[in-house]
């Protein structure tokens, strides 16, 4: 039950079924980690049980993942995989190159319809594994009587709710947060770079506003190819940065005037990030030159993970 290393792009890991969930109704609670960082991938977790075993739930004291240290999620998670007979889990890993493919398209996917359809996937994946979903409680993203009624046309025979803080009032829900929590922080911890580069310091916690963060990030941008594949491109501090900082595109514009001769003159400047943003529609060759070194064709991979990635869609 691990993610690969390095990650590539999202993947899903599946506890043992107990084989009680194929037969008694079951609730689940899904909730997630790592939205707001500016590292690393988004994790979102489901834990589930037989309604028939609430009083245990209730007596092992899960609690919002955020609200515990380290060492206490810890020991949770190992709780709920030595009670494998009764609870069982998934977690979804969006890597940092989906979430940047996603929401640096031409039409615009935010990060709440991210979240919406990866539980919605959640779910389905759980029912495909003949678990019997009787009850769904969620922590919202966006509104969540809206986001309610959305699950609902989806699996309208569930009972489902959707609540602001779930991970604070539901033990179901704050199991899977400790699922989504640690999950993610065996990510980050063991992270493998595609780079084959040893990338030093600090990181911080990842969020933007974290002054290690940012001299991490200022610190390991290449001025052509940007960041390395654990950052996430469509951050805005990743944006500005690379548009402040990269080294300027000069591109033509090859339309031509009426007359049948080409524009002249008319140059775009620009960072790379603005460039392919400009530039989606258009698919890009690389050189793949058999006298390339060894460092370009490294420096290659981040140029096709991170930026090319959004001119396939």
């Amino acid at each position: 039950m691990e993610f690969s290393s390095p990650m590539y792009s999202t993947e899903t890991v599946v506890s043992p079924i107990p084989e009680i969930c194929k037969e008694e109704e079951v609730l689940i609670g899904i909730d997630e980690a790592g939205r707001g960082p500016v590292f690393g991938p988004m994790v979102y977790a489901t834990c589930y049980c037989p309604i028939s075993k609430i009083d245990a739930l209730n007596n092992f004291g899960f609690a919002d993942s955020k609200t515990l240290n380290e060492q206490a999620r810890n020991d949770l998670f190992d709780v709920i995989n030595k009670n494998s007979d009764i609870f069982g889990w998934m977690a979804t890993a969006c890597s940092p190159q989906d979430i940047s493919k996603h929401m640096l398209r031409r039409e615009k996917y935010n990060l709440n319809q991210f979240a919406h359809d990866t539980t919605i996937d959640l779910i389905n994946n759980v029912l495909k594994h003949k678990v019997k979903v009787k009850e769904i409680y969620i922590d919202t993203v966006g509104p969540a009587s809206v986001y309610q009624a959305k699950l609902k046309t989806f699996f309208p025979t569930l009972k489902i709710t959707v609540e602001n803080k779930a991970d604070s009032k539901f033990p179901i829900v704050s199991a899977a947060s400790i699922c989504a929590k640690v999950n993610r922080d065996n990510l980050i911890s063991n992270w493998k770079f595609i780079e084959n580069k040893v990338f030093i310091g600090e990181k911080g916690s990842g969020y933007p506003g974290d002054p290690k963060t940012k001299d991490w990030i200022k610190n390991h941008c290449d001025k052509v190819f940007g960041f390395p594949g654990l950052v996430r491109f469509s951050w805005s501090t990743c944006e500005n940065y690379l548009l402040n900082n990269g080294y300027t595109v000069n591109w033509p514009d090859d339309d031509k005037n009426k007359n049948g001769s080409k524009s002249k003159g008319r140059i775009t400047k620009g960072s790379i990030e603005k460039f392919m943003k400009q530039n989606s529609q258009k698919q890009e060759t690389l050189n793949n030159d058999e006298e390339e070194t060894a460092f370009l064709n490294d420096k290659k991979k981040i140029f096709n993970l991170n930026l090319v990635s959004v001119n396939t869609l």
